[in-house]
This record gives C-alpha cells, structure tokens and sequence, in this order.
C-alpha cells in the first residue's frame, strides 16, 4: 500500500530484456537504506517486487501483463521515474490509498506551466472516466493528485510547483503516457451497488443513476 507522495526522483540505469519479462534496474541512492530483497516499491506508480539489490540498484522484474497495463515498457537507461517505498503501518497518509495496481495508461494532451505551476490534461478510456469524479483522487504516475476537472474524454489536475519539480510530471509533454491508478474506494463503491458497474458503464454517472443509488 501507498500514498502517492514521492519520495524521490530516480534514474534507470540498465533495462535488461529477458525472454518474458524485462529486468529494470534503479538507483534509489539513499532509499535503498533498509530496502530488502523482496520489498515492494511504487516506480512510476506500479508496485513492483525488489528481486535483487546492488549496493544502491534495484532490480525488478516486470511481467507481460504489467508492460502491458503500464508506461515502464518506454523506459530506457537514464530514464527518470518516481518512487514511493511502502507505507509502514502508523505511518501518516499524506495523499490517498494508492494500491500501485495500475488500471490504466492515459495520454497527456495538453500542458500548461508558469511560474505558480500549471495544469496538465490526460485524455483517458471511457471506462476510467466514469470511475472518476470532480475533485477525486487520482493517482498519476503513482503522484496523488487532485482532479481539477472531468470532461467526456479526459480530466485535469492542477500542479504546484514543488511536485512539478519533485516528480516525472515536470519534464512530462503532449503526446507522452502516464500510469493511471483511479481511487479505491470509488471503485469499491461503484462494485457493491447492485446493477450500478454495468449502467455507469453504458451511461455514465446521470442523475436517474444517483437517485436509484440514494444519493440524491
């Protein structure tokens, strides 16, 4: 489990292809201190199991159906990406229950930065959007994030310029993918009303929908 807070940008330095899956190797410099073999760690917001450990690098391995749910597979040596170790059970959480199991990747459409910031636009499927709502959590790249808004093919978080800085996000352009992790408990949500996964997903959220549900 995690929170979406990154800790720490950091580079790729090898990705090995194997005959099923690619090895990526990390240096967490210092956040490899109390690392062990078989840790999970968020990169890029995917949970991924540490297999081997070099002194600072970190060795995962990453399996078809992550490359294909995820953005790692464009990763290359050098390449920068976001993690976030596990949270430590009495830990405070700063963002939001991110589980690192990636639903999803969008594409960023369009990008506005300035000096307080900026704001960035992810066009995403139909069925990721209708798990989203305005001013819901989203996990972007395993980065908490706030929607700042929800149209009919894609939705916007607005950054500050410290996670702009701190994060993949502030070197990000249009055009480029991002992993995307829609909250949890939405999800939960959406799956206990009986009949509500099936209608949300033929007519989006409605009002007729709300009502059936007991929330209007």
């Amino acid at each position: 489990m995690f929170s979406g807070i990154i800790e720490k940008l950091c580079r790729v330095t090898e990705v090995k292809e194997g005959e099923e899956v690619i090895h990526l190797l990390v240096n967490l410099e210092e956040l490899a201190d109390g690392v062990c073999i078989g840790d999970s760690i968020a990169v890029n917001g995917t949970c991924l199991t540490v297999t081997e450990l070099n002194e600072t690098v970190s060795r995962f391995d990453v399996v078809p159906e992550t490359l294909d749910k995820t953005n790692l597979g464009g990763l290359s040596a050098s390449s920068r990406v976001n993690i976030e170790r596990s949270l430590k059970i009495g830990d405070r959480l700063h963002g939001h229950f991110v589980q690192g199991h990636v639903d999803g990747v969008g594409t960023i459409s369009d990008v506005q930065r300035n000096e307080e910031g900026g704001v960035i636009t992810i066009e995403a499927s139909r069925e990721l959007l209708d798990q989203m709502i305005y001013k819901g959590s989203i996990s972007v790249d395993g980065i908490s994030l706030t929607i700042a808004s929800l149209e009919a093919s894609d939705f916007s978080i607005a950054l500050i310029p410290h996670t702009l800085s701190m994060t993949t996000l502030g070197v990000k352009n249009a055009g480029d993918k991002v992993n995307l992790e829609v909250d949890m408990i939405g999800k939960w949500v959406r799956r206990l009303l009986p009949g509500q996964e099936a209608n949300a997903r033929s007519e989006g959220v409605t009002m007729e929908l709300l009502k059936a549900g007991g929330f209007t």
